[in-house]
């Protein structure tokens, strides 16, 4: 089955050029199904490339999803024109008042500034609370799952003296839980943050699910709390963390080449994706989950 998104947002062409099937919204009002409500509250500074990642993984799924848009109310985008988010995203304030199947909540640039210091930060209150009665399921990404753990769990992170930057090894810790069904024993997988989990914080409530002795944790699971944490990149593209060290350079930082990303560690070549299987399988288990566990009535999530 297709995803429904916008029928003039700008990943429509990306996803139809790579094969996905996308719906219009004609042909999703004669399906006799009731389609998966899936939420991406997107907090990155390139919105057009983060909602094309997130599109592509969701859209291959074989089920019916409705993805919508969504960004803080209180947060003017440097990067992204108003004309194009008042086109495709809604805000906060305009879907809280709505139930999700599924929520995404991404990572931000901002991972440098105390949880609290950020200026949306009550807004972020808001909404990682509104998930707990209002959707059947959330994803927390990177700073998303920090900010995430911090607010539920009290979970302390800390600057790591190198940023983890590349594709690495890890560990999955429990095959057993649905979200990693068919997964490798060892997957590679985009990594690029500076700041890492205090162990000795996590309550027993939270399982670790893939894990990186090196570089760090991975995935943590709240079965109560209906949520996954994903503190690393399964979703980036290939020039993803190419891009980030072009930027780096250009920038005069003394930022090494990510890792495992190009081809005999040389730059001036092409990355090579290592991890694409792993994100669609990571996706579709979630999208396969949801539709299995969610109530047929969309109002009665949260009861």
């Amino acid at each position: 089955m297709p995803i429904r998104i916008p029928d003039d947002l700008p990943a429509r062409k990306t996803l139809e050029s790579e094969g996905l099937y996308v719906m219009d919204s004609a042909r999703a009002a004669r399906q006799d199904i009731r389609p998966l409500e899936i939420g991406l509250l997107n907090l990155m500074p390139n919105k057009e490339r983060t909602e094309t990642q997130f599109a592509r993984l969701i859209g291959a799924t074989p089920l019916q999803v409705n993805l919508s848009l969504v960004r803080v109310t209180d947060h003017k985008s440097k990067n992204t024109s108003e004309d194009y988010l008042n086109s495709f995203y809604r805000t906060w304030e305009e879907v809280r008042g709505l139930k999700f199947d599924g929520f995404i909540i991404t990572g931000a640039p901002i991972a440098h500034i105390p949880f609290e210091e950020v200026r949306y930060w009550p807004e972020m209150v808001e909404i990682m609370n509104w998930t707990r009665t209002n959707v059947h399921h959330t994803m927390f990404i990177c700073w998303g799952a920090q900010a995430a753990l911090h607010h539920f769990h009290n979970v302390r992170r800390y600057r790591m003296d190198h940023k983890a930057f590349g594709v690495f090894r890890h560990d999955i810790v429990n095959p057993r839980v649905p979200w990693l069904r068919g997964m490798s024993d060892r997957p590679m997988i985009p990594v690029s943050r500076y700041n890492d989990i205090d162990r000795t914080t996590l309550p027993e409530r939270l399982d670790v699910l893939i894990d990186n002795q090196d570089i760090g944790l991975c995935m943590l699971e709240d079965r109560a709390g209906h949520a996954v944490f994903f503190l690393n990149h399964l979703e980036y593209d290939n020039r993803s963390l190419a891009d980030e060290y072009e930027r780096d350079v250009k920038a005069g930082l003394d930022t090494a080449p990510p890792v495992n990303l190009f081809p005999n560690g040389d730059p001036t070549r092409e990355p090579e994706n290592r991890w694409r299987s792993h994100a669609h399988l990571l996706f579709q288990n979630w999208i396969n989950e949801i539709y299995q566990t969610t109530p047929y009535e969309l109002e009665k999530i949260g009861e």
